[in-house]
């Protein structure tokens, strides 16, 4: 496929670099104002520019990666330029409705929120469509299935999917940076106790990505009876664990709501 993506900033970038790498023979346009920052992707075979409307025209989808300010302009921008197209939208806040009132209902539009685990082919992507751009849907969720895994969503659900996946990776890498904190303080050095906590998050998650138990099921397996396991615990919820990731990932989606 020719993919243009509009917004080389972090998501956009980290999507790029995972269709790159991972899926063979597209032909990738990235666009960001200032290219400079941009320039080390053309050595993985990934077009750049600071025009977004370069091989537009040729686009199978474009995908935009912007700040909810700028789509207006983005827009006003390339609608000369493209017909019939799939347009993938992550941009926060700007519903399915929205994007095709703006592009006078003229392409088939998803929406979508990947996280920067793209990179790595490790992303939680969920993805909105209509029935009317099923087929574009369905050609989007195969096309990100490549960069990790690809649920489709209520579009009501986009927000919090915003949080849980997208903000998610923050809150999961803060969790990795306690645990190398404390990994040090008994006894690691620090890179030691990075690649500690690092990998056994790793493990953790693919062992509920493959099972589909509650994770407590997970857990009782790891604890046992006046253990050093159930004591952690424990004194982790008697200092608020669980309540202050749920408060916090709660704040997050109602920060997205304002």
């Amino acid at each position: 496929m020719n993919i243009h993506i509009i917004g080389g900033g972090n998501l956009g970038v980290a999507i790029a670099l995972g269709f790159a790498h991972f899926t063979k023979g597209n032909q990738i346009t990235v666009t960001r104002r200032n290219v400079a920052s941009i320039k080390h992707l053309e050595a993985k075979g990934i077009i750049v520019s600071y025009d977004n409307t370069l091989n537009i025209q040729q686009a199978d989808l474009i995908l935009l990666t912007i700040k909810p300010y700028q789509m207006d302009a983005v827009l006003n921008e390339i609608l000369p330029y493209i017909s019939n197209k799939m347009i993938a939208s992550a941009v926060s806040g700007v519903s399915m409705e929205t994007l095709e009132q703006k592009t006078n209902a003229a392409h088939s539009i998803v929406r979508i929120m990947p996280n920067i685990a793209a990179q790595f082919a490790e992303s939680a992507t969920c993805i909105s469509f209509s029935e009317k751009n099923k087929v574009a849907g369905e050609k989007v969720v195969e096309l990100f299935n490549h960069l990790g895994t690809a649920i489709v969503i209520e579009e009501k659900l986009m927000d919090a999917a915003t949080v849980l996946g997208a903000c998610g990776t923050a809150y999961a890498l803060r969790y990795i940076r306690a645990a190398m904190q404390a990994g040090i303080e008994i006894g690691f050095d620090a890179p030691t106790a990075l690649a500690i906590a690092s990998q056994t998050v790793k493990g953790a998650a693919k062992m509920a990505l493959d099972e589909k138990v509650h994770p407590e099921q997970l857990i009782d397996r790891v604890t046992t009876p006046q253990g050093c396991t159930i004591v952690g615990l424990n004194e982790m919820e008697h200092q608020g664990f669980s309540s202050a990731l749920i408060r916090g990932i709660k704040t997050s989606l109602q920060k997205i709501k304002e």
